[in-house]
């Protein structure tokens, strides 16, 4: 079991991701629906993993990512992304992103890839 902070500006997203990770067993300690948010509570929570959407208003998903990893070089990131989003996801895994998710995403994949990136 991790406990993972949701990050997107979307409710119903992180809703969503709340479902399939509490179903699996995690524990979701935050949410945040923008990057700066994110940041501080990454700060105060000290996840084992954050679910991070790529567009969001105040601070997007990969400056925030930038952010966090000058925090901790060791943070667990997933970008969670739409189609077509492919040069900004390379941009987040360069700059500490540890996986990607695309969305419609299905509950299995969200998993495998959590599930990955916790075991790297």
């Amino acid at each position: 079991m991790a406990r993972i902070l949701i990050v997107d500006d979307a409710a119903f997203m992180r809703m969503l991701l709340k479902k399939i990770l509490t179903q699996a067993g995690h524990e979701v300690v935050g949410e945040a629906s923008n990057g700066k948010e994110a940041v501080e509570l990454y700060k105060k929570l000290k996840p084992d993993l954050v679910t991070m959407d790529i567009v969001m208003p105040e601070m997007d998903g990969i400056t925030a990512v930038k952010e966090i990893m000058k925090i901790d070089p060791n943070a667990k990131i997933i970008m969670i992304t739409a189609v077509g989003q492919e040069a900004k996801v390379m941009e987040a895994l360069k700059s500490g992103a540890k996986g990607y998710i695309v969305k419609p995403f299905q509950a299995q994949k969200v998993i495998e890839e959590v599930n990955r990136v916790l075991s790297s």
